[in-house]
């Protein structure tokens, strides 16, 4: 699954990265977003000032009318046409940076957010002005602004940027699963750790496609790496979207910006088992409801602090590394089992290698809700808290590059349509080697480990074709489960002689 289909966006990203000349990609990227960003957000100010011009109003009369239309008020000396006008100065960078430094002081909700370094000598000023041209004349006319060009470029250029990096940037047909899954269709949408805010633009997506009002979803965000931030709030300001992403980067876990929060619908890509995550100062924390996490690593923190987070009736989908559905780490393990008897887990699904970018790391998605019963308006569905759906969809996706798989839109379908079948009670039937839903005795059995392909079993007829490299991931995955197994029975049994008086 592409992100877009412009025809040019991939002989435009070339022609950039040609320009790019001495300076690092993790730099670079906020030189080139920080120009489509201004090149945006100026076209869209020209268009509505055109429109409000023919009233005869001044320009400080009639700004109230560009707030009205979440359209940021661009100063006279930061528009496009300026920038343009002297592409060929050597004062190009300072000219750039003062054009950022206005539309700061103009728009309040842009504060500390836009790069405002480009006079640097390390930025050769002939490439800089070589990459205003570029934007210039390749995406500049009325009908690129129509058809949200610009928007879709900037998507397309973060996406190749994350591809590089991958710290900040949750590959699309991941993204796209997770809310198709939970179907943030109104309310309260929550990214606890958003990186450049994907989660939140295919939300608003979500919403657009389903007919729904452009005002449908709050967004509500926090993100550690200042960066990071900027490019959050430049991609939210660029596709238009009024989201609380608190004043500043910030620590999720030790300085929680949303406090009283509780959200409707949680999407996240937390990063995987993060050691010093400041455990040890949190001890005593309200969130650890289900259990406190180990200080050395914060998988089970996050899935602790997103349950917080939940509203009565919210949903939240997640990814995670595959260890967290077997872990046998005492404290992991006692919360996962808490969660599980408390009905809160809703479906577990494995994932196939290769989905990030950076990383071969295999993943999974948990779903965890509040409300395993339909609602009271609702005409279908059942109680599903003696429930848990588990998919195994490892099998799925296609490697469109070396290193990068990715799932097609039917492939997202076949997953979305299986857990909204069962949760819907919409025909929803169980697949031998895809999909089973497990009672909670089932997984009590199974000492409340959720890998999935535990539960679903082989397809008989694709064992002998399995990939000797997925066959053996699998493999050691099964034999991890049952040295995590033994250990806890070992556990056991040292209890139980230990109550009686015979250790050893």
């Amino acid at each position: 699954m592409t992100t877009m289909n412009l025809g040019f966006e991939q002989s435009l990203w070339d022609m950039a990265d040609k320009l790019r000349g001495n300076i690092e990609s993790s730099e670079y990227k906020h030189v080139v977003l920080g120009l489509i960003f201004l090149k945006y957000i100026s076209d869209g100010f020209e268009e509505k000032y055109n429109q409000l011009a023919t009233d005869g109003n001044d320009e400080e009369e009639i700004a109230d009318a560009y707030i009205a239309d979440n359209v940021f008020f661009v100063p006279a000396d930061a528009r496009w046409e300026i920038i343009k006008n002297h592409a060929k100065q050597p004062n190009i960078g300072q000219i750039i940076d003062n054009a950022m430094i206005v539309l700061e002081k103009n728009n309040p909700s842009l504060k500390g957010v836009l790069p405002k370094n480009y006079a640097r000598p390390e930025i050769d000023k002939t490439r800089l002005g070589e990459l205003v041209d570029l934007f210039s004349f390749k995406i500049g006319d009325k009908e690129s602004r129509a058809k949200d060009v610009l928007g879709r470029v900037y998507e397309y250029f973060l996406s190749n940027f994350g591809s590089s990096e991958g710290e900040f940037y949750t590959p699309p047909s991941i993204v796209k699963l997770l809310v198709q899954m939970i179907e943030p269709y109104e309310g309260r949408v929550y990214d606890p750790c958003c990186g450049s805010g994907g989660m939140f633009v295919q939300s608003q997506k979500f919403v657009e496609e389903h007919c729904g009002r452009k005002g449908a979803i709050h967004i509500y965000g926090q993100e550690y790496t200042a960066t990071t931030w900027r490019l959050c709030k430049m991609n939210l300001a660029i596709r238009g979207i009024d989201g609380n992403l608190g004043e500043r980067d910030a620590d999720t876990f030790s300085n929680d910006l949303h406090k009283n929060l509780r959200a409707d619908y949680i999407l996240a890509n937390p990063p995987f088992n993060i050691k010093d995550w400041g455990g040890d100062r949190l001890k005593d924390d309200a969130r650890w409801k289900y259990g406190t996490p180990p200080a050395n690593n914060a998988n089970y923190a996050w899935i602790s602090h997103i349950i917080s987070k939940l509203s009565p009736r919210g949903i939240a989908g997640f990814v995670l590394s595959n260890g967290s559905m077997s872990t046998n780490i005492r404290e992991e393990f006692e919360i996962r089992k808490n969660i599980i008897e408390a009905g809160l887990v809703d479906c577990i699904i494995t994932m196939p290698t290769n989905l990030f970018y950076t990383v071969t790391i295999p993943v999974c998605l948990w779903f965890i809700t509040k409300e395993k019963k339909p609602h009271t308006n609702a005409q279908n569905g059942h109680d599903r808290k003696n429930e848990i759906l588990f998919i195994d969809a490892r099998r799925l996706g296609t490697m469109v590059t070396r290193k990068h798989r990715e799932l097609s839109e039917d492939e997202i379908k076949l997953v979305a349509d299986t857990y909204h079948k069962w949760k819907y009670d919409k025909g929803y039937a169980d697949i031998k080697g895809f999909c089973k839903v497990s009672l909670l005795d089932e997984v009590r059995r199974h000492e409340y480990i959720l890998t999935p392909g535990r539960y679903v079993g082989l397809e008989e007829a694709s064992v002998d074709s399995e990939p000797f490299e997925d066959k053996m991931q699998r493999l050691t995955s099964e034999l991890a489960e049952m040295f995590a197994k033994s250990i806890h029975l070992q556990d056991e049994v040292r209890q139980k002689l230990g109550s009686i008086g015979f250790d050893f």
